[in-house]
């Protein structure tokens, strides 16, 4: 089924009793407003009067990322706010994805951690809700969902080979198929999906401005149309942009003393490309694309794509392409590639391009990557061997894959978001 994407409809005024307003006042304020009725009288067989400091200890508290659908009535949303904090559950943050027959309603709570996933599901039920979804969250999810919208549509507005990754962080735990118009031999895949895109439950297929598809799959949660319409507005910017990679490079100096420049490339440098692999000889194309010489050439428009991965280039002073380095999104994993003119090998440039791929790797929240080569390929062992990363080694038939799992890039500062109002009375 095709569904066209809607905005999203204007929210309702919610009425406030006037103790609600004084008490999410407050909370924007830092400070209440004078109050003018008088203090209660201590006890002194029970303590301390009301609003003394109190000395117990801060309770331990997880973080949690729930989804439940609830009837769209009034009262419903009242309901299972009432139902989480009954269990001294805090709402930190609050979506809502209206359907035909309901509303989604996406939570990051604060939870004691006395209570598992399974009460928190067994009290929304309670309360209202149906098919109800948890997974512990961290720090990272405090950031508000405008600011992240904002830092992903910059992001991809900058590179264009952000667009896989700034999707996969939209929606979480995903995957990332970009499918071209075409295969390598030129036949006509029949992949493009219409231009509004299709959503179907738990998939999304969105034409690529490129070429091709983008399809986004989330087999343990559907999609919901809103999702569908903040994913088309991603691919709509990018397509507005048009082509565009970063093109700033580094001038290194060799241990020998030669310099070459290290940068960004795409497919304005097909043809430098394809003038490097007729200085390789067939042996080092062999150990880089694992069949035929002759089809060398054919890969490198889907290699040098913003859409598929990254690729570095390293160039001489006098403007020669001799080594190329692919970081390439797999789906769920990440693949790293070289090649390395013969002239220019053993002298440090593809370490320097590995070591640079795997940097940008960690950058993007990959836990690993990995390498397809030969076994006897040994400038690419040793090469993943100097990143001093903890390696795992499959062979089968001649053909190497070594894993290098990562140490994760420092993540930003998260941004809290404000405090939720009171509890409303009607939805």
């Amino acid at each position: 089924m095709t569904f066209r994407a809607t905005p999203e409809p204007p929210s309702r005024h919610r009425p406030r009793r006037r103790h609600d307003l004084v008490a999410w006042w407050s909370r924007r304020q830092g400070h209440a407003p004078p109050d003018t009725s008088p203090p209660p009288a201590a006890d002194a067989h029970t303590g301390p009067a009301a609003g003394a400091p109190e000395t117990t200890a801060p309770e331990a508290t997880t973080l949690w990322r729930m989804r439940t659908t609830v009837r769209d009535e009034p009262g419903a949303l009242a309901a299972l706010c009432a139902a989480l904090a009954g269990h001294r559950v805090d709402i930190l943050a609050l979506q809502t994805h209206p359907l035909t027959d309901g509303t989604v309603d996406e939570f990051l709570l604060r939870a004691p951690d006395t209570l598992p996933s399974g009460g928190l599901a067994d009290a929304v039920a309670a309360a209202g809700g149906r098919d109800t979804w948890t997974e512990r969250a961290d720090t990272h999810d405090l950031v508000d969902a405008p600011t992240r919208a904002l830092t992903l549509a910059t992001r991809t507005a900058l590179d264009a080979a952000e667009l896989p990754l700034a999707l996969r962080q939209l929606f979480g735990r995903c995957t990332i198929h970009s499918v071209p118009a075409k295969s390598l031999s030129g036949r006509s895949l029949d992949s493009t999906p219409p231009a509004e895109g299709i959503l179907e439950e738990t998939v999304m297929r969105l034409r690529d401005p490129s070429g091709g598809a983008i399809v986004i799959e989330r087999p343990y949660l559907p999609f919901t149309p809103t999702e569908f319409a903040r994913a088309r507005a991603l691919v709509e910017l990018d397509a507005r942009l048009g082509p565009r990679i970063p093109h700033d490079g580094d001038v290194l100096t060799l241990p020998e003393g030669n310099a070459i420049t290290v940068r960004r490339a795409d497919t304005g440098d097909l043809d430098a490309a394809r003038e490097m692999h007729a200085r390789c000889s067939a042996a080092t194309l062999g150990l880089r694309y694992h069949g035929p010489v002759g089809d060398a050439d054919r890969y490198l428009a889907h290699l040098l794509s913003p859409r598929f991965g990254r690729t570095l280039a390293a160039y001489t002073a006098s403007g020669r392409l001799v080594a190329l380095g692919h970081l390439l999104w797999d789906g769920d994993e990440t693949e790293v590639a070289l090649i390395v003119e013969d002239e220019w090998q053993r002298r440090g440039v593809g370490g320097e391009l590995l070591r640079r791929l795997v940097a940008m790797a960690a950058e993007t929240g990959c836990e690993s990557v990995y390498a397809v080569t030969q076994s006897a390929n040994t400038g690419m062992v040793a090469a993943m061997r100097a990143l001093e990363l903890p390696l795992d080694y499959q062979i089968e038939q001649g053909t190497l894959v070594l894993s290098a799992r990562l140490d994760p890039a420092p993540a930003p500062e998260p941004v809290l978001p404000l405090p939720l109002p009171a509890p409303p009375h009607s939805r």
